[in-house]
């Protein structure tokens, strides 16, 4: 499966020597915690940012973890005496993990980095020599056919993506296989699928060092490896969503115009799910002149799904376009040359009258209800990470809110999300707060304003009492008609459960 052009990639039917391989690195301590003790967080985080030399200084000894820090993350070569004392060396050459250099040392062919699963597994990605960390600064990472580790987009989607045991799970464009990797934990069967026939190669690698079960690996662009009857449970994709003038580099330009690739990936998602199942993507959208964002994001939710659209980030042209260029690398090329891609990308964009571009999260849930519930929103604020269980848990609400009018919701009994808390703000002295704020520091970690009323009702939701029986409480209290208290507050207590405040107490 490898490109011949790319540097020639391990065998991955010696299931064996990687296994021998695995044990021998975990003897080692070669995980995500041996390199943070090893290394120091400086040093460690500087690799995330492509910069070497600290983790060079920090590996200056001669113990057996430090050799291969230099093999496989840092792609020095080490003496092969060194390496011998620590890998099945020989086996490890045979099957192409290691090549000889001119004299008696060795180098990895491939990048092996440490990662950790949320469960505490030791897992390891594979990917080019460079290009462990997607941005700039990879080398090599200007090559069309390149396969990048693992990245922020990353571990954003797998972050996300809902965990829950399904029978399958689908990861389209699947790169160095780490959502595959995440899926096979909790799927019966997983597909993986990439148009590079060198990033299919790369994933059975990275799931193989990492101990976990093969997935079914296709070749082809987005769906079209998937036969027109097969449907899963959960599909993820990291696609090429960089909106760009061509399609020079495969793991980032999806090589249809504009949006479209995100667009179309959305759109055929709905066919291709289970009922009651998910479809979570990152991707870019335009925002163009005299066009509301939201709107062209609604219009790619297909028929039959629920959808949340969270828009995390928005960019002008300019500052997307030079985003870009570094990522390949043209910031070092020939300044005319930089000059030139710089204008090809401007052009691009006044010719669709785009201004800025979006980045963010698309998760859709099959529900096949007749009122699909549809949110788009921005939301730049940070986030506590992983938001799976977050996300599932946006759907439910929905499904609870779409199934009561509101007498019922008045009739239903409550509780307090877990670590909300209430913030007065007026000023000082004042007798009464201007307004009350309830604030979650959890999941999206929303704030909203509520009045006196919905600050009460939130502050006794304990499950005891139904909602109506407390607003009757409240109007006692306040001197209000509860008849009138019943008839105002729904529309307040609806917010609550959809944003996640209060739940049902089931």
């Amino acid at each position: 499966m490898s490109n011949s052009s790319l540097a020639p990639l391990p065998s991955s039917d010696r299931t064996d020597v990687t296994a021998r391989l695995r044990d021998a690195l975990l003897s080692a301590s070669f995980s995500a915690d041996g390199l943070l003790d090893l290394l120091g967080a400086p040093a460690y985080a500087a690799l995330a940012r492509s910069e070497t030399v600290p983790a060079l200084r920090a590996t200056r000894g001669d113990s057996p973890l430090e050799a291969l820090v230099r093999l496989f993350l840092l792609q020095r070569p080490v003496p092969h005496a060194r390496v011998a004392d620590v890998l099945p060396v020989a086996d490890c050459l045979a099957s192409g993990w290691l090549t000889r250099t001119g004299g008696d040392e060795v180098v990895a062919a491939v990048d092996v980095r440490p990662y950790g699963g949320p469960g505490g597994e030791d897992w390891f990605i594979v990917s080019d020599l460079g290009c462990a960390v997607g941005g700039a600064g990879g080398i090599g990472s200007h090559h069309e056919g390149v396969v990048l580790g693992v990245g922020g987009a990353s571990t954003t989607l797998a972050g996300i993506t809902v965990r829950m045991p399904v029978g399958s799970a689908l990861d389209l464009g699947t790169g160095s296989g780490i959502q595959a990797l995440h899926a096979a934990q909790h799927a019966t069967r997983v597909t993986a699928t990439d148009l590079n026939p060198r990033a299919l190669h790369i994933t059975a690698l990275t799931l193989a060092l990492s101990g976990a079960p093969a997935a079914d690996l296709r070749e082809g662009s987005l769906f079209e490896p998937i036969a027109d009857d097969e449907t899963y449970d959960l599909i993820v994709s990291n696609p090429p969503f960089v909106i760009s003038p061509g399609a020079r580099l495969t793991y980032r330009d999806g090589g249809m115009g504009g949006d479209d690739l995100c667009r179309t990936l959305v759109q055929e998602a709905g066919d291709r799910l289970n009922d009651g199942g998910y479809a979570q993507f990152l991707a870019n959208w335009q925002h163009v002149e005299g066009e509301d964002w939201q709107d062209r994001l609604r219009s790619w939710v297909p028929r039959g799904c629920d959808a949340w659209i969270v828009q995390r980030e928005v960019q002008d042209v300019t500052q997307y376009a030079e985003l870009w260029l570094r990522d390949a690398g043209d910031h070092r090329s020939d300044p005319v040359e930089y000059q030139a891609r710089y204008d090809a990308w401007l052009d691009e964009f006044e010719a669709r009258k785009v201004k800025s571009v979006g980045f963010g999260w698309i998760s859709l849930r099959k529900s096949a209800a007749d009122r699909p519930s549809v949110v788009v929103e921005e939301w730049p604020h940070p986030v506590e990470q992983p938001l799976g269980d977050t996300v599932r848990a946006h759907f439910d609400r929905v499904d609870y809110l779409r199934a009561h009018d509101d007498a019922a919701l008045l009739a239903g009994h409550f509780r307090l999300a877990g670590e909300v808390v209430q913030e007065q703000v007026g000023l000082p002295g004042a007798e009464d707060p201007e307004h009350v704020v309830l604030r979650q520091h959890r999941g999206m970690r929303r704030a909203t304003k509520v009045d006196t009323v919905g600050a009460g009702f939130a502050g006794v939701c304990d499950g005891t009492l139904s909602a109506g029986r407390i607003l009757d409480a409240i109007a006692q209290l306040v001197g209000e008609d509860p008849v009138l208290l019943r008839d105002r507050t729904p529309s307040q207590i609806r917010l609550l459960v959809e944003q996640g405040f209060i739940e049902p107490a089931r």
